[in-house]
């Protein structure tokens, strides 16, 4: 059998946080906020931000990675649509991420926010389709994870 060109993956992470469904769901809304936890890092040169967080806006990633990743100088570009957008509750996007000028990977990206009596469950289901090999699942399972860490701080400040 010939080597499966595309692989399709399925992974969900859940996560508390001590503040409100409405202060995490400005973590979201709020460009600002949202560039600090979700764009910002000592691995690559951010070259655009844009984010129109509203049903059937986009956002536009464009990251020029540097020395600390194995492909330095490389734009990463991650554009999306936001599908659904339900205030203090969920957000959904598809989006679509390339390496270069290599598509490595198409994803749909569910967040919950369940009130608790202690804060915010948050659930994100992520569905992929991966271009670019059989890694591809793992590391983005673990680039969501670091994500939702920078989040926590985020929601601390």
């Amino acid at each position: 059998m010939a080597e499966q060109s595309v692989i399709h993956n399925t992974f969900v992470i859940e996560r508390s946080y001590p503040k409100p469904p409405e202060v995490v769901f400005s973590a979201f809304s709020d460009t600002a906020k949202r560039r600090r936890w979700f764009a910002d890092g000592d691995t690559h040169e951010i070259e655009a931000f844009e984010s129109d967080f509203r049903v059937g806006g986009t956002d536009r990633l464009i990251y020029r990675m540097n020395e600390k990743t194995p492909f330095p100088g490389v734009l990463l570009t991650n554009e999306g649509t936001y599908q659904n957008i339900l205030p203090n509750k969920c957000v959904v996007m598809a989006s679509r991420m390339a390496l270069g000028d290599k598509r490595i990977s198409a994803s749909l990206v569910t967040i919950e926010l369940l009130p608790t009596n202690k804060g915010t469950d948050l659930i994100c289901t992520h569905q992929g389709a991966f271009f670019e090999g059989a890694d591809g699942p793992q590391m983005r399972e673990a680039g969501w994870r670091r994500l939702f860490e920078n989040l926590a701080k985020e929601l601390a400040s």
